[in-house]
């Protein structure tokens, strides 16, 4: 009697009731606890369980050179944008350098800062002997001058 109950029991009411009466149990919800996962997740953000027997992919597939070289490009034009926009390095200089980065001139950042620097001491040294150069030639022309001078007044007298 008690089996047919159970076979004509279709609505959800008919159901509901057999579960009241005791007839039925509704079986708890099965859990799928992710608790592991987040365990090796925090061990993984640690560096482990990634050696090469754990690798699947190649170098590229896991971290492409695509993506690094953008990071490390975009790393040089940042440094080069602030330091032109600080007048440290003139628009020469910058623009010189921005084409160097973008030729795969420089491995990292310390290697760009390098560079700068040596380029403005070369330029500083450029200009200290153009300077030079300039008060040596004002010497000689006051010299000549002076020399001219000089005659003018004897070949007066």
């Amino acid at each position: 009697n008690e089996i047919n109950k159970f076979f004509l029991a279709n609505p959800r009411r008919n159901i509901a009731r057999l579960e009241k009466d005791g007839l039925i149990m509704k079986k708890p919800t099965v859990v799928h606890s992710r608790s592991r996962v987040r365990e090796r997740n925090l061990a993984k953000a640690k560096g482990r369980h990634t050696g090469t027997g754990k690798r699947r992919g190649t170098a590229n597939a896991r971290l492409p050179f695509k993506v690094l070289w953008m990071r490390r490009v975009r790393v040089l034009r940042r440094l080069l944008h602030k330091m032109r926009d600080a007048k440290k390095i003139d628009k020469h200089i910058y623009h010189a350098l921005y084409l160097h980065a973008k030729g795969n001139q420089f491995k990292n950042k310390r290697v760009l800062l390098e560079t700068i620097h040596t380029m403005k001491s070369e330029q500083a040294k450029a200009k200290a002997l153009a300077d030079q150069a300039e008060a040596k030639k004002s010497r000689a022309r006051a010299r000549l001058a002076k020399r001219a001078s000089r005659e003018a007044k004897k070949s007066d007298q």
